[in-house]
């Protein structure tokens, strides 16, 4: 029985070892989809814009004396439905003008339903309960690709009283939720193209060449090569035509660990700093020191001696040691002199900090950390060393 078993051990111990290998073969976790960082060119959304009316508010549209606008679409409105108004003195507050948008995703067929976001464009105080009227929704090319209406829900509200107000959220804007009606489709037909482009949305050389090297290596053929750092050009095969969706589905979801450029981003008006992982800088001493000067106002109370006899009111001479002040007569007057403390810090705890060449970003961050350095104090160290030409790196200023 053990030499039969034998050999099924040493075959269980092959397949292990061969799983280990095969386990050491997967991508690494930091490795991404290929639809998480490219796009199918043409596949894209379409944005639209419309004008329109907002109606049944509660007292809180706008104003049709400053509101010019919303008054003569009012009175059009009302002329197209047999309503004559424009010799009539309108006060109403419960109309409000506003503007209309909406994405139209890819492929959206006719009757399909889209979600629309709408904002005052007068003085209205609030749309909360408002009903959004006809409103047709145009392209970039000038044609009516949706129709929206329905309720409009906002989610901030405003409240006021006499002694104060209160207002949560912006509630002159709101949601028509699947508000619009798609009644124009955008001609793309996907099945006809003998080609198809990946476009990086961060452009890289490296990303795009291991994109190309991913496609060919599961078509198992020169299917995709890289154009430029943004595009990738994968030929669509003759036999996987019939099945387009299911081969640009298996295209997708191929993992590739993108590349990045080594950048700084510095956004100094709110003291925030973003490195990428590839930051190195060359061996550099950095020293953090600033001095600090603190001045202290204490005034100080100067008492008379108990039954003094108080001086008369008039001109009096300065203090004299000890803080009491004399009149010409002779009398003691009760007076404020000043006290001025000045200290002056200049940290000299902090050191000088080397750093040598090849430093990581965890090492940068815990010796920048080390000479206790803030935020902003981060930014003129890391533009100094960039100055220096120590930095390998881009630094963007937002």
């Amino acid at each position: 029985m053990f030499h039969r078993l034998a050999p099924l051990r040493r075959l269980g111990l092959a397949f292990a070892a061969t799983g280990l290998l095969l386990g050491a073969a997967v991508p690494a976790l930091a490795s991404s989809r290929i639809k998480d960082i490219a796009d199918f060119e043409g596949v894209r959304d379409n944005m639209l814009v419309g004008y329109g009316l907002v109606v049944g508010l509660n007292g809180t549209g706008d104003s049709l004396n400053r509101s010019i606008f919303t008054r003569e679409s009012l009175i059009g409105m009302l002329e197209r439905l047999g309503v004559n108004a424009r010799d009539s003195n309108l006060r109403t507050a419960n109309v409000a003008a506003v503007m209309v948008t909406a994405t139209l995703p890819p492929f959206a067929r006719q009757g399909a339903r889209i979600d629309v976001a709408v904002s005052a464009l007068g003085d209205a105080k609030s749309l909360q309960g408002g009903m959004l009227l006809v409103t047709p929704m145009l392209g970039a090319d000038g044609e009516v690709y949706a129709v929206a209406q329905g309720s409009v829900a906002s989610g901030g509200f405003s409240a006021k009283g006499q002694g104060g107000s209160v207002t949560k959220g912006v509630p002159t804007s709101g949601r028509v939720s699947a508000g619009a009606i798609v009644e124009r489709e955008v001609g793309f037909e996907l099945t006809k193209l003998p080609t198809i482009n990946l476009m990086l949305r961060n452009p890289d050389f490296t990303t795009a060449r291991r994109v190309a090297q991913a496609v060919n290596g599961y078509l198992k053929g020169p299917i995709a090569h890289a154009l430029d750092s943004s595009t990738v050009l994968v030929t669509i095969p003759i036999e996987l035509k019939a099945d387009l969706v299911g081969f640009l589905t298996d295209i997708e979801q191929l993992r590739v660990e993108p590349d990045q450029v080594a950048r700084v981003v510095i956004d100094e008006a709110n003291g925030v700093i973003v490195m990428g992982e590839n930051v190195r800088i060359s061996t550099v001493a950095v020293a953090q020191a600033s001095l600090t000067v603190r001045i202290t106002e204490t005034p100080q109370v100067s008492q008379p001696n108990p039954f003094s006899r108080p001086g008369p009111a008039g001109a009096v001479t300065p203090p004299a040691k000890g803080g009491v002040q004399f009149a010409p007569g002779g009398g003691a007057q009760t007076v404020v002199t000043p006290h001025t403390d000045i200290k002056v810090d200049e940290q000299g705890e902090h050191r000088v900090a080397v750093l040598p060449i090849g430093v990581t970003l965890q090492e940068l961050v815990n010796s920048l950390n080390a000479l206790g350095v803030g935020p902003r104090d981060m930014i003129s160290i890391l533009q100094a060393i960039k100055t220096a030409g120590a930095l390998q790196a881009e630094i963007e200023l937002m």
